[in-house]
């Protein structure tokens, strides 16, 4: 690994490897509770969807790399290893990956980074959260040493963000609640969404409770129970799947990259971390322009006004001009660039699982496989997905075609 002098940390400029492509995807439906199965039970829902989808079995899987969101937010020390069986990586090699809310993608990434690499032929991705069964506002409200403690979990850490985006790029309030509306009338035609409000309206969002200045009820997501897999394949796997008359998902570039939670000068509203990996993402795609090739993008946007920041620091709008795209209707389902057609993160919140549900959906539509909210006739779509105080960043490009 190479440090930058700007305190991102580059973990992904070499090329892809080997092509792989997305067989399979399988996600539960996300709801605030489920009682009704163990997490081992939610998971396996995920995995014999993803497994169906692929027209796999588990003969055919060669390794398992599952992905979680900190034990304290379930309260459950190393679940993977009780859940091996259910996970079906007893006599299988089981890695386990941790870079906060985004490792759903990370997740995802070092999957298929395993079948890049020519070890494995297909590798199953599983990432989940069942957070009925603890506190994550409690747990990121804890007092970290030599940090003062937020007290409000992850919306009193981010708010200051945003006001300080507000600030900076003179946004109109509306806003937010432009992204809020968006991402509720998407999610309402997703069967596996958690919240589904096809009535809210602008009005609606900003007459609503305020949480945490600037952000209201409606424009932060839920907490649910959920969980999301996917089956990633080799070359012959993927020809396999596409001789049966289906499309796959075609990974063209993936890129990971980090920062320090603090240090001087860094910009919380556009991370350089986020800025590298964008710019990897990009030049390893082949993408020069990604706001006319990408057709599709589902972004992590848990607090509503994080669509327009990302939307600069991803390279799709200039600085300060990710609010002006959001307003003009481009990110809507039937813009030019359809954001979160799915509903996002902002509908269902099942935070291991919120980045890998990113990148399903994202693979979902280039395999025309997204249902009620496929984009019609797209062909390169992006997953992302960030964790921790914006501190790591985990994407990929997938197409309709093999990467030339």
């Amino acid at each position: 690994m190479s440090a930058h002098s700007t305190g991102s940390t580059d973990v992904g400029s070499h090329s892809s490897g080997l092509p792989a492509a997305v067989l399979g995807t399988g996600q539960t439906h996300h709801v605030s509770r489920r009682t009704d199965v163990s997490m081992a039970g939610l998971c396996r829902e995920a995995i014999d969807a993803a497994m169906t989808d692929a027209g796999v079995g588990w003969d055919d899987i060669d390794a398992i790399v599952v992905g979680k969101a900190p034990d304290l937010f379930e309260g459950v020390m190393m679940p993977e290893l009780m859940m091996a069986d259910a996970l079906g990586a007893v006599g299988k090699p089981l890695l386990r990956v941790h870079t906060a809310g985004s490792v759903g993608g990370s997740t995802a990434v070092v999957a298929a980074s395993h079948v890049q690499s020519g070890r494995y032929r297909r590798v199953l991705a599983v990432a989940w959260e069942k957070q009925s069964e603890s506190n994550a506002m409690w747990a990121l409200s804890l007092p970290v040493p030599f940090t003062a403690p937020v007290g409000a979990g992850a919306g009193g850490y981010f708010a200051p963000h945003v006001r300080s985006y507000i600030r900076d790029t003179g946004a109109p309030e509306h806003v937010g609640a432009m992204v809020a509306v968006k991402d509720r009338i998407n999610g309402a035609i997703n069967p596996h969404a958690h919240l589904k409000q096809p009535d809210i309206t602008v009005d609606k969002v900003l007459e609503g409770q305020m949480l945490w200045d600037p952000i209201r009820f409606d424009e932060t997501c839920p907490s649910s129970d959920g969980a999301c897999a996917i089956v990633i394949g080799d070359t012959e796997a993927a020809e396999a799947v596409e001789s049966a008359g289906r499309h796959v998902a075609w990974i063209h570039a993936t890129a990971l990259r980090t920062e320090p939670g603090t240090f001087a000068g860094r910009d919380y509203a556009n991370p350089q971390a986020s800025r590298d990996a964008a710019a990897a993402l990009w030049a390893e795609a082949g993408i020069t322009n990604p706001a006319e090739e990408i057709d599709a993008a589902e972004i992590y946007v848990p607090f509503s006004w994080f669509e327009p920041m990302w939307l600069e620091s991803l390279g799709f709008a200039a600085r300060g001009e990710g609010w002006k795209m959001v307003e003009s209707g481009a990110t809507a389902r039937d813009g030019s660039l359809p954001v979160n057609p799915s509903g996002g993160v902002l509908c269902s919140n099942p935070i291991g699982a919120s980045g890998m549900l990113r990148f399903a959906e994202a693979a979902r539509q280039v395999m025309n496989r997204a249902d009620q909210h496929q984009i019609p006739g797209a062909r390169k779509a992006l997953g992302h997905a960030y964790g921790g105080g914006s501190q790591y960043f985990s994407m990929w490009v997938v197409g309709t075609e093999r990467k030339r």
